[in-house]
């Protein structure tokens, strides 16, 4: 596919999102917008729900929460969806069929004034009511409009109320008033001709509706009469024969049309794997859409899966298969901007790969802002240089560069802010457990990892006071149980970082996490837990260790 045809793209961090996640995803969907003349709009979304610390980042520099991506598997939304205009409920079977055959549709969705749905029709509910020939009360019983029956027949309406409605009485053929005695019943609608004494027997017997066939006159005595008793009268061009065959496709068609509640629709957010399946269990053929609203915007069948539009994505903040939203083989990679190991994912096709060895994705999106020579804004500049002290530990871990140091303060002077106060109010805020749950803080920042057949996720936790650490290793470590076979994981590590004092607590559950602890970092864990002094930076000093002793482990098993 052509840049040109492309609308939008998301830019996505990782799962699990944390600061830089967020911040790198709002910023270089910024950049992106200002210097693709293409058309493309980028949008930053989040995959999962925001920490405190990126809360408070967001709301202090005055951004909204990035919208929520669960998966970019292709939805209804990326195929063609049909435009079939939606009909009125009153509208005649009649109206209905004719539409079909100039649409070539062999269904037709009824909706409401406002757009939403209210039933279905189908070719094949027409011609079950037109075959069923002995339903004399297809009219009454359908309440159907006396304007319905005129437009059916072709015919003008004499007397009565167009908008009127059938309440009672059968369909009855008035041939000689030999043959209508006793079988013409009051309320009855009668189909009869030009003879006089027919139309007056009719009406003497309470006929609630005359059609009078072959365009015949109407003498004045007849209308006088008619008008007297409330009798409907409108005249026809066809003959008896045709009328009779046509009058039932006047019943609207509420009468026949699948009720809501019975429909099987999509959602424009369906998926298109989903809706495949619902396509295959039953026997319908059209399956109505609609908006994100609620409303109806056309239909889609089979042959409309054909041809699926992958959704377009950038990634930022990581490369890791397993960090990544549901769907992402489905969609088109078109880059990938990381600071981290270059990791699981793989592409079809050559795509921009950025990555380098400093402590945060912001750093990199700082360089690509002066490279293209576009001004940063103070309140992108904030959230960029928040992203930056959060990766660093406010400039303390390993990680750190002196290129994460000069593009942070930087940074910070554009936006107006100390680096060292402003942080410890971020890091104060993301240690808040106020009302907080146990899977909230153990999600706030945890990342799944492989190697060969060994699969782990270490999460982090960065505290400013031992009070709050304390506090929150209380919370999540009786959870890790239940966040093990959530996430179906044999090994959970979880630091808890004191960034004052430069020392991580290793908290560590499942068959072999002490042993394979003890074997990365030459400790002697104890309870649960080992003290790890100078260690901050899950991304250069844990996973690097973890997985050379899996690797050491894996070759001596051969």
């Amino acid at each position: 596919m052509s840049p040109e045809a492309i609308r939008k793209v998301n830019v996505i961090g990782h799962l699990n999102p944390d600061t830089d996640s967020i911040c790198a995803a709002i910023s270089y969907a910024y950049l992106k917008n200002l210097t693709d003349d293409s058309g493309t709009i980028y949008e930053p979304r989040r995959a999962g729900a925001l920490n405190r610390e990126t809360s408070f980042v967001l709301r202090h520099f005055g951004f909204e929460d990035p919208r929520l991506i669960t998966s970019v598997a292709p939805q209804i939304k990326d195929i063609e969806i049909t435009p079939l205009q939606g009909i009125h409920r009153e509208t005649s079977l009649h109206v209905a069929w004719n539409l079909m055959r100039d649409s070539q549709a062999g269904t037709l969705c009824i909706t409401d004034s406002e757009g939403d749905l209210q039933g279905l029709i189908a070719v094949k509910d027409i011609a079950n009511a037109n075959m069923d020939i002995l339903d004399t009360f297809a009219l009454s019983r359908a309440r159907t409009k006396y304007q319905n029956v005129v437009d059916t027949l072709d015919g003008h309406l004499i007397i009565g109320d167009p908008n009127a409605v059938i309440k009672m009485g059968k369909l009855s053929i008035g041939t000689t008033p030999e043959m209508m005695d006793g079988l013409v019943a009051p309320g009855d609608t009668v189909l009869v001709t030009n003879r006089y004494e027919s139309q007056r027997f009719a009406l003497d017997s309470g006929a609630g509706c005359l059609i009078v066939c072959c365009g015949a006159n109407v003498t004045g005595v007849i209308r006088n009469l008619a008008e007297e008793r409330g009798c409907t009268i409108l005249t026809t061009p066809h003959d008896t024969f045709a009328a009779a065959r046509l009058i039932t496709m006047s019943v609207p068609v509420r009468a026949k049309m699948l009720p809501e509640e019975k429909i099987e629709f999509f959602s424009v957010n369906t998926s298109v794997d989903e809706a495949q399946r619902v396509m295959a269990r039953t026997q319908h053929r059209v399956f109505p859409v609609l908006d994100e609203d609620g409303s109806y915007i056309g239909v889609v069948s089979s042959p409309n899966m054909l041809n699926v539009k992958k959704k377009h994505v950038i990634l930022v903040d990581h490369a890791e298969a397993s960090q990544t939203v549901d769907g992402m083989d489905e969609a088109e990679i078109m880059e990938i901007i990381d600071h981290h190991r270059i990791g699981t994912i793989e592409t079809p096709g050559p795509i921009f790969y950025r990555s380098e060895p400093v402590g945060c994705t912001c750093t990199i999106i700082y360089e690509m802002f002066e490279e293209y020579g576009v001004e940063i804004p103070a309140d992108i500049a904030g959230i960029m240089m928040s992203a930056i002290l959060s990766d660093t530990l406010c400039f303390r871990s390993p990680t750190c560069t002196a290129s994460d140091i000069e593009v942070g303060r930087k940074l910070a002077k554009i936006c107006g802010e100390d680096p060292e106060a402003y942080s410890d109010a971020m890091f104060d805020a993301g240690a808040d457990l106020t009302g907080r749950t146990a899977d909230e803080v153990f999600n706030s920042d945890f990342k799944i990892f492989s190697r060969g057949d060994a699969n782990f996720g270490v999460g982090q936790a960065s505290f400013m006071t031992r009070q709050s650490r304390l506090a929150a290793e209380e919370l999540v470590k009786p959870y890790f149980p239940a966040a093990s076979k959530a996430k179906e994981l044999p090994v959970i590590f979880y630091m808890f970082t004191d960034i004052r004092s430069q020392t991580t607590e290793m908290l560590y559950w499942g068959n072999g996490a002490e042993r394979l602890l003890a074997r990365a970092f030459n400790v002697t864990p104890k309870d649960g837990k080992a003290i790890l002094p100078g260690i901050v930076s899950r991304k250069k000093q844990v996973i690097p260790a973890l997985m050379s002793i899996i690797q050491t482990n894996q070759e001596e098993e051969y």
